[in-house]
């Protein structure tokens, strides 16, 4: 897989199966570490060009397969996209980029693409430490502001972090880990029961819960149905709710392993703009260590987050806007700034908008309503009517928030291709 071969007046290129050896490797890395669809398959193309080996790049969830043109040749890489990280992403374009621009040689590519893969996530200190002062942050945002409360979210997410580390060692299931982190998380929420924080008891659950919800991979698989990529985006979008489930079920089982049982939870509690603003760039930066952020790029997302948060407040706040649409111009705002960055940058555009986004996910609701369900079966037919206003009122807002994040980040990026490749079209007739 490592022969050259030496053309005359030429630099020196790979043969076909080294050549086709390091797409893959490019592809799959890409792949596996959150990098949208439509720019894993740019890059893989844009490289194999740049190697002499002319090909297309199909993807589908567990596998990528590699056709060289005018050949009957092909390989399939084994790949499932269930990770994201953004230094290895980083990383790889960079690769990518040197190659292209004759900055790198071929025959060092394959290696430097291992050594991209090998790149080491955030430190397990920083990411318990972020984990925690990130759920905190998503406490204040929707009201607890005493500090019995926040150091328990604090405490309850720091462990659920060192947990996921520790398991991510021991096996590469990847519903384990947020499983376990929810359990943790809803053992903190029967302490808050058992120490009556009465007026926090809810959040005290929920917030070191909001930090494991997948935004990330429901935004790619709603890019992916967008460009009619129609498996692969219910399959990213499938994975997403199956780790959803598995959180509330943790999060559920950990209050039943505790005989807890929480209160009903209520309207969040409105807080003033300054620490809803700062709340929400702690927030953010605690998610871009999750996903393994470089130090030198977190301001940017941390600096977006701030005002869109900062706009989603005055909207809601001052005019009097439903939840839903304030995050709708909120997101719109932060596509529109996003976008360019992404593309400029080579980083995963779902990764780096989401992290910019994460305060606004609507776990809240989510959990508030897995746990009245699981409230109403326990009743059975005498439960009262307003437990499933309760269930329907906070699925229907999640989803319509939910809905709202995916159009308001997707919109720009599609619109931002559209007029791209427009403008290409025209300066080239």
């Amino acid at each position: 897989m490592t022969a050259i071969v030496e053309a005359a007046s030429q630099p020196t290129l790979l043969t076909r199966a080294a050549a086709l050896d390091t797409v893959a490797l490019a592809a799959k890395l890409l792949f596996k570490n959150g990098q949208t669809s439509e720019r894993v398959v740019l890059a893989v193309e844009r490289l194999g060009h740049a190697l002499g080996l002319p090909l297309t790049l199909h993807l589908y969830w567990g596998e990528l397969v590699l056709q060289v043109e005018g050949t009957p040749f092909s390989e399939m890489v084994a790949a499932m996209p269930l990770g994201v990280d953004m230094g290895k992403v980083l990383a790889v374009m960079t690769v990518v980029d040197g190659v292209c621009d004759g900055t790198l040689s071929a025959e060092a590519a394959h290696s430097a693409l291992e050594a991209a893969g090998r790149r080491p996530p955030a430190s397990t200190l920083r990411f318990a430490l972020f984990a925690a002062v990130g759920a905190a942050s998503l406490g204040v945002i929707f009201g607890a502001l005493s500090a019995a409360s926040l150091l328990l979210i604090a405490a309850s997410a720091g462990i659920g972090a060192l947990a996921r580390r520790e398991l991510a060692g021991l096996g590469d299931n990847p519903l384990i880990q947020p499983f376990c982190a929810a359990v943790i998380a809803g053992v903190g929420g029967a302490a808050a029961v058992q120490f009556q924080l009465s007026e926090t008891q809810v959040l005290v659950a929920f917030c070191p819960c909001m930090v494991l919800v997948p935004g990330p991979h429901i935004l790619n698989g709603a890019i992916d149905l967008a460009r009619v990529r129609i498996a692969l985006g219910i399959a990213r979008l499938a994975y997403a709710a199956l780790i959803v489930l598995m959180i509330s079920a943790g999060l559920l089982a950990g209050l039943a392993a505790c005989d807890a049982t929480l209160p009903a939870a209520g309207p969040s509690v409105a807080v003033p703009l300054a620490a809803d603003v700062i709340a929400a760039g702690v927030a953010v930066a605690g998610f871009g260590t999750f996903l393994s952020m470089p130090w030198r790029l977190l301001p940017f997302p941390i600096a977006v987050g701030m005002l869109a948060h900062a706009a989603r407040w005055a909207l809601i706040s001052l005019a009097g806007a439903h939840v839903a649409s304030g995050t709708l111009v909120a997101c719109i705002l932060v596509g529109i700034i996003v976008t360019p960055v992404a593309d400029r940058l080579h980083l995963p555009f779902a990764a780096l908008a989401f992290s910019a986004v994460v305060s606004m996910m609507p776990g809240f609701f989510l959990f508030s309503a897995a746990s009245s369900l699981v409230e109403l079966v326990s009743i059975g037919p005498h439960a009262p009517v307003d437990l499933l206003i309760g269930i329907v009122t906070n699925g229907a807002t999640a989803f319509l928030i939910i809905l709202a994040m995916t159009f308001g980040l997707i919109l720009p990026r599609m619109l931002f291709a559209r007029f791209r490749s427009l403008a290409r079209g025209s300066s080239h007739p």
